[in-house]
Order: structure tokens, then sequence, then C-alpha cells
């Protein structure tokens, strides 16, 4: 293989390196994941060098099937890591070689390390992208199927924890079913600018070789070539925008998951989270505990401290390749497997929960929900903005010093703001009236509600 015990680079050096610089820049303890993506990458380059001619028909066809081989064989687990290999594709190559002998020698014409390495991480993170886009859709038909669950249940919507206007549920569901739309659509725009070939760049400045680089990206769905390899050795930018896209992703899914461990508590009571969602005490016989969504909430963290790792990683490496670059895959492997993970437990979670309908309406009156609607029924009588504001709020301080609701003011406090206000004014008043009232598009009316939840059924069945 080389002149320095299995080493790519070996011939320049007169000794190998220390023991504990090879336990120090091995990456085969993490990277070994990618074989999949490097072996592709491979038979993609192995069936070029013939296309161009500078490795025979035959030749290339004995590496693809080699390379077909090792995999199945790394597959079974059959193919020890080594750390003098540093990383999984010498394994592959090495292995290669003593399958093939000169042959295998022949498969890293006209590429290094750097664009072989940049390729096998764009098409597993390129992967990886694809399955959680499926995953976000995954979540996204659980809030649907729960907004239709749950129709006709009026909730207390919030600002500041405080209660402020009251919304039909589906309209709560499917607002995080937009949020994960924009999760889905940062994701697939990363894609975009991720699926550009790095192979063929060489280690920074190309090849003298007549390497037909369009044609590796057809065998391996890219669409296209990246266009400077200086850019190319030294990109990351795909790997720092997939784990922007991941946290904030993450986020989301962290507040949602703060909102229903609040919502599951006795103080609040509106959630029924499934058994099989929750743990116990080892102390306290009846607890509940809604640790799954504890664990989501504080994942979060992991997913943002990845993205925090790569930017960091970037900040101020100078062209081209350096090998800083190698820090990258286990923030990007992290980062996924965690929001996979979270994924995969949303859905079903969701799909179990129900909400504390009687719970819920028992205490929906209070909080004063119809306040706001109240203040636009004033304005629809000509009385100016703040004007109004200022009416509601003397009406609502009324009511708290007499323990009542708006709707059990009597006629004459409304007269007395608007004469001849009451009794029109009753009919806004209460949580089901000030719902029906509202009719903007985007809002929680029912109309507009109705027609969202139709129009996100059918786009999710589309996909």
């Amino acid at each position: 293989m080389s002149t320095q015990g299995g080493k790519t680079w070996g011939g320049r050096f007169s000794s190998g390196p220390d023991a504990l610089v090879e336990a120090y820049t091995e990456s085969i303890s993490f990277d070994h994941r990618l074989y999949r993506h490097d072996i592709a990458g491979s038979q993609a380059h192995a069936r070029m060098l013939a296309h161009v001619g500078l490795v025979s028909a035959e030749e290339s066809a004995a590496l693809v099937k080699a390379l077909g081989e090792i995999a199945t064989h790394i597959d079974e687990g059959r193919l020890a890591w080594r750390r003098d290999l540093e990383d999984i594709h010498t394994h592959i190559e090495v292995e290669l070689i003593s399958r093939l002998g000169d042959t295998g020698r022949k498969l890293h014409t006209g590429r290094s390390r750097n664009d072989q390495v940049a390729t096998a991480m764009k098409l597993w993170t390129r992967d990886a992208l694809d399955r959680v886009v499926v995953g976000v859709s995954g979540l996204q038909r659980a809030f649907v199927d729960a907004a239709e669950r749950e129709d006709g249940v009026i909730l207390p919507g919030y600002t500041h924890l405080q209660r402020a206007q009251p919304v039909l549920a589906p309209h709560y569901y499917l607002a995080y079913v937009e949020k994960l739309e924009r999760d889905r659509g940062r994701l697939l725009d990363a894609r975009a600018r991720l699926n550009w070939l790095p192979l063929g760049a060489g280690a920074l400045a190309g090849s003298s070789l007549p390497l037909d680089r369009a044609f590796v990206a057809r065998e391996l769905g890219f669409d296209g070539v990246a266009a400077n390899s200086l850019d190319v050795s030294s990109d990351r930018d795909f790997a720092a925008e997939f784990l922007f896209a991941l946290t904030l992703l993450a986020t989301h899914l962290g507040g949602w998951a703060e909102e229903w461990v609040l919502w599951a508590t006795t103080e609040f009571g509106f959630l029924e989270l499934s058994d099989a969602f929750c743990t116990g005490s080892s102390l306290m016989p009846q607890k509940k505990n809604p640790d799954v969504l504890e664990l989501m909430r504080g994942r979060t963290a992991r997913v943002n401290s990845s993205l925090q790792r790569i930017l960091v990683i970037l900040k101020g490496l100078p062209l081209a390749y350096n090998r800083d670059l190698q820090e990258d895959k286990e923030a990007v492997f992290d980062a996924v497997d965690t929001v996979e993970r979270s994924l995969a437990v949303a859905a079903p979670l969701v799909a179990s929960s129900r909400l504390r309908r009687d719970r819920i309406g028992a205490r929906l009156e209070e909080g004063f929900l119809d306040a706001t609607t109240l203040l636009e029924h004033l304005v629809k009588h000509g009385m100016p903005m703040r004007t109004a504001h200022e009416s509601v709020g003397k009406l609502v301080r009324q009511c708290e010093e007499n323990r009542c609701r708006l709707a059990e003011l009597p006629a004459g406090n409304f007269n007395s703001i608007v004469p001849g206000l009451a009794p029109g004014v009753y009919e806004v008043l209460g949580v089901e009236k000030a719902l029906a009232a509202f009719r903007t598009e985007g809002s929680t009316g029912p109309k507009a509600v109705a027609s969202a939840l139709a129009a996100w059924k059918a786009r999710l069945a589309a996909r």
C-alpha cells in the first residue's frame, strides 16, 4: 500500500507516526458510518475512470464489484476497524488493494482524500436530510389528525403565559404544522445548495487528468459540479446550513414539548398523555412524569451545541483544506441522531394524547377571553380604538371588583359607554360568541380554520 504500514501518504516519511498521534488523529471511531456513501462515490469514480480511458472497462468492473463486496462485508460486521488506518476511506482502500492488487491502487487516480471525504459527507448528509424531511411530514400528519380529532374544542390562547383570546383546538395544532413546514422548507433549501459534486476538485487545485466530473455528478444524483476547487476543499457550508435547519426544528420541538409539559400538570389539566410516553417515580407512587417531553426539550441543547461547534470550527480557517474539518462529522451525526429520534417519538406521542375537554371547558370563561372582541365591537360602532381599549379596560375592572364576567354586566354599564350599545353587545360576549366573530384569513374563526385544515389534509396527502 505504502511505505508506512497502510498509510496513504507514507512515501515522504522516514518513520510512522507516534502511537499517541494515531490515537489523537484517528476518525474511524465515528466516520465508519460513512462507508456506504464512500463506496457509492468510489464506484461512480471507478466507472468514470473507465469512461475517460484512465482504467480499462474490465478494471472498472472489478473495482465496482469488489467495492460492493466490501460494503456487504462491512454490513455483516466482518471488517475490523484499525486505528492505524485512520479513517473509513483508508480502510476501504486497503481492503480493496488486498483483493485486487494494482487494480485496487488505480482507484484513487484523479482524486484526493479531501474531495473524496467531502463527497461522502455530502452523500451522507443528503440522505439524512431526506429522512428528516420525511419525519417532519410524519409529525405534521400527526398534528393534522389531532386537529380533526379535537374539532370543536375551544382553548384559551396565551400571550406572556396569561390568558388572552379564545382559539379553536384545530387552529392550535395547525400552528405547529406551519412551523414544521418552514422547517421542511429550510431543509429542502439546504438540500438544493448541498447538491453539487465536490469530487474532481482534487486536494485544492483540480487535476491535469481528463476527468469527467459531470459524469460522476449524474451517477450520484447531484445537480452539477461544484465550480471552484479551492472552495470545494474548504467548504462545509452545507453541514453548517443543515445544522442550522436542524437547530431551529429542534427549537420548535422543544417549545412544543415545554407547552405540553405545562398542559399535563394538575395546575393546567388540559392534556392527558398516554402512559406509554410517561414514566413514574421511584419514591412517589402517584407520579406520572412527562419524561419523553422533558428529554425532547432538553435535547434541543445538543442540537444547538452541534451548530455552535461547527461554526467555531469554521471560524477563521484559511483556504483550502485544514484538518480541523475532520471535526465536522461528530457534530452532524449527533444532531441528526437526536432530531430523528425526537421526530420518531413525537408523532406517536401526539397521536396517543387527548385534550381534557371537561377540564378545559370548566374554566374557559375565566380570564376575559372575550375582551378584545368587545373592543372591536366598540370600534365597529365608531369608537376610536384607543378610547375603546380604555373603556373595555374599565369594564374589566368592574367585573373584577364584582367577581363577574363581561357577559354578566348589566346593560346600563354598556349603555353608559355607547348609548344603545346593549342589548346587541351581548351577541359578542362569552367565549363561543367571541370566537365565532373572528373572520380574517388565517384567524381562529371557524370558517378560516376549517379551510386551513382541509388545505393541509390535501397538501399532506399529495406528498
